[in-house]
């Protein structure tokens, strides 16, 4: 643990300390210059600064394996006919995994919090980050967890406790992106992989940190990008997380299905949201 300051009060001087966390930063763009790779820098710079350790996965620096086939499964238990959710059963369960995707399962798994940082590409994230969450987020360990039901998911996942916190970089303005704007709103953009991958395995999500205009960007527009983005990893484990609301919360009776009385007369992706004020 590092000291950040000290504080006094009726019972004498007592020393503030950051306690250490380990956050998994995985980023996806393949030009070592980009904005995205900048953020990078300044996300590992400001997290060692506070004491906490950083554990890094660069996709394309790892030349990570994007399309999921059946490459993954070295030892089959159906050679016949390929049924990805009764592979990837047999080989989390038996220790038959690839090599890199139980490396990256023990980095998660050791992992008190994650960024992801990415462009949005086709108002979605790289196939090559895509790939990470498909390939990584196994039978048994991103869904299927415990007694391979549906039971234990939005909420109660193998991630749960986690924090995730979602860096997209956009090409267009900020007002394509409005509530009314030609584009949609980044966090509907951006539902299947906050609410639909992160939130699914149990993480606490917190609001995802946008950067537009990125391809129209002056140096000072990009010194105050770094500061502005420098700031929410500072936050990184004090921010109160979108409030999802959790399959076995109560809302959910039927775990499928919300309650009536749950937002009546609102439908689409902010249903899913408790708090009036993030929908």
């Amino acid at each position: 643990m590092n000291p950040s300051d000290s504080s006094c009060n009726s019972l004498g001087c007592m020393e503030k300390v950051t306690v250490k966390k380990r956050v998994l930063v995985v980023y996806a763009h393949p030009e070592p210059a980009s904005l995205t790779r900048q953020l990078v820098e300044v996300a590992v710079e400001t997290l060692e600064g506070q004491g906490h350790e950083v554990v890094r996965s660069d996709l394309y620096g790892m030349r990570w394996k994007a399309v999921y086939d059946q490459d993954d499964f070295p030892s089959r238990v159906d050679p016949d006919r390929l049924s990805f959710i009764a592979e990837s059963a047999h080989a989390y369960s038996t220790g038959r995994q690839t090599d890199d995707v139980a490396a990256e399962q023990a980095k998660l798994s050791s992992a008190d919090a994650v960024i992801l940082l990415f462009p949005l590409w086709w108002f979605g994230v790289p196939a090559i980050l895509k790939g990470w969450i498909e390939r990584v987020f196994a039978y048994g360990f991103g869904y299927g967890y415990k007694n391979g039901t549906n039971q234990y998911r939005y909420g109660d996942g193998v991630l749960k406790g986690k924090r995730a916190l979602v860096s997209v970089l956009a090409g267009g303005p900020e007002v394509d992106y409005g509530p009314r704007g030609i584009n949609g709103p980044m966090g509907e953009i951006l539902f299947p992989l906050t609410h639909g991958a992160l939130f699914f395995a149990g993480m606490d999500v917190l609001r995802a940190h946008a950067v537009y205009g990125t391809d129209r960007m002056s140096c000072k527009d990009v010194a105050t990008a770094k500061e502005a983005w420098r700031g929410r990893v500072k936050r990184l484990f004090e921010e109160d997380p979108v409030a999802f609301r959790s399959q076995n919360g109560g809302d959910y009776p039927d775990r499928h299905t919300l309650r009536d009385d749950i937002a009546p007369g609102r439908t689409g992706v902010w249903a899913h949201v408790a708090d009036d004020a993030q929908a």
